[in-house]
């Protein structure tokens, strides 16, 4: 009998941008927003056969003592802007771009997402997030309005206008190519008619069908609210839950929720964050990733991520001491834009159980506690640990997260992806031209 085939692995590329990931002091690192970082990456990305690049995007400059956060003095670019001039110097690779449901409008996004799909020949993605950040609101005429359990109620109303915006013209709408342009049979064309708790909408689109028909829907949340509005309506989640045995729990838990929504489970792909260090030898590599970790947390930016659960002024301790021997304070406002840790009080218990019990000092407990998914070792270790998360269902791939801009890619494509290939988990060529195509939707 004929071995079963293996399950295709599917990759994302996040450029590094504004986060923690990124290491600013590095003397190979490059700019975050000259046209030629973005490029670099997604023609690696596009060199490797991955499925998409993967850009975020943040509405607001972050703030912590009333200073802009040291992470975003780069500034932060505009996605369509960026993913539109990268489909200019690529050909097949995906272009996922993260739009905010809270401060927009459907018509708005759902045209740009057109214009995108159109400009790439099928290539759109759009990670779909949502926000009750009145902080990121004030730089909106209703800055503030929505109250927290309230954003995915209008996510929710706003993919739904949106996608009936990306319907109103019909599939044959378009009879016929002429030199002088496309002619459309304007009786082929649907008015738009929404009436409802967030959106009050009576239009048409600007556009033809796109090449997709709709660009492929991400969804970035881990709450209950938002597994569950992504098991209904999204193609692919991108979450937090990469380490093994978590992310086996969370697929299943997500694949059920997508059945039980009368979904093909299969259609719906899950995509963990991780970064990745390679070495000649496994000490090599974790050497290497101990100096990494110890540039992304430098004794200030310690302080700062501790006063974020503090919340209050913690600038007279030694990053390299114990923790602090007072409580939290109730002041929200010390760090603005930023995802709250959860309940300050509860956080800080939990921080200070870990310190205590491994001998931690601020330094070392908050790189402790802000460690994402990594993997770190030899190419044929990271190439195996790769295909055994996708194999046994903990996910169906990865978005990539290097630390360095914009050659953090280079390598894994080198030395990792052939021997994905070698092992029949990933492809040696793309076999279609659009992001649905890629990943078997």
């Amino acid at each position: 009998m004929s071995a079963e085939p293996r399950k295709q692995i599917h990759l994302g590329a996040h450029f590094p941008g504004v986060n923690n990931t990124t290491v600013w002091s590095d003397p190979s690192s490059g700019s975050q927003i000259d046209f030629d970082s973005f490029a670099h990456l997604a023609r690696t990305a596009e060199r490797g056969l991955f499925d998409f690049f993967f850009l975020a995007e943040g509405l607001r400059l972050r703030e912590h003592r009333g200073r802009i956060h040291d992470l975003d003095v780069v500034g932060r670019p505009d996605t369509f802007t960026v993913l539109a001039a990268l489909a200019a110097v690529t050909d097949r690779l995906g272009l996922v771009g993260t739009i905010n449901t809270t401060f927009n409008e459907p018509f708005e996004v759902a045209r740009q997402f057109a214009t995108l799909d159109h400009l790439s020949d099928g290539r759109a993605g759009w990670n779909m997030v949502t926000s009750s950040d009145a902080f990121t609101g004030e730089n909106f005429r209703r800055g503030g309005f929505l109250d927290h359990a309230d954003r995915y109620h209008r996510a929710d109303e706003f993919l739904t206008v949106a996608q009936r915006f990306w319907d109103s013209w019909a599939a044959d709408a378009v009879l016929a190519e002429r030199e002088s342009g496309r002619y459309v049979d304007p009786d082929r064309i649907r008015a738009v008619d929404h009436h409802g708790v967030h959106f009050d909408v009576r239009g048409v689109a600007t556009l033809p069908p796109m090449p997709q028909q709709y660009p492929v829907l991400l969804q970035a949340g881990d709450s209950a609210d938002g597994r569950a509005f992504g098991a209904r309506r999204a193609d692919a989640l991108f979450t937090l839950h990469a380490e093994l045995d978590a992310g086996r729990r969370y697929y299943a838990d997500v694949k059920a929720k997508a059945a039980a929504a009368g979904r093909d489970p299969d259609r719906l792909k899950v995509f963990p964050a991780a970064s990745f260090v390679l070495g000649d030898t496994a000490d090599d590599a974790h050497e290497k990733a101990r100096h990494i970790r110890l540039q992304q947390v430098s004794g200030p930016t310690a302080l700062a991520m501790l006063e974020q659960v503090w919340q209050c002024d913690l600038s007279g301790y030694d990053p390299d001491g114990p923790l602090p021997d007072v409580d939290p304070v109730d002041d929200p406002t010390l760090s603005q834009g930023r995802v709250r840790h959860g309940d300050p009080r509860a956080v800080a218990a939990a921080w200070r159980e870990r310190a205590e019990a491994d001998n931690l000092s601020i330094r070392e407990l908050v790189i402790a506690v802000t460690s994402r998914q990594q993997f770190v070792g030899t190419a044929a270790h990271i190439a195996d640990e790769i295909d055994l998360h996708v194999q046994t269902d903990a996910c169906d791939g990865f978005i990539l997260v290097p630390h360095l801009t914009p050659h953090g890619l280079d390598e894994f494509v080198d030395s990792v992806v052939p021997l994905l290939q070698e092992r029949g988990s990933f492809r040696g060529e793309y076999s279609g031209d659009t992001l649905r195509g890629h990943l078997g939707l």
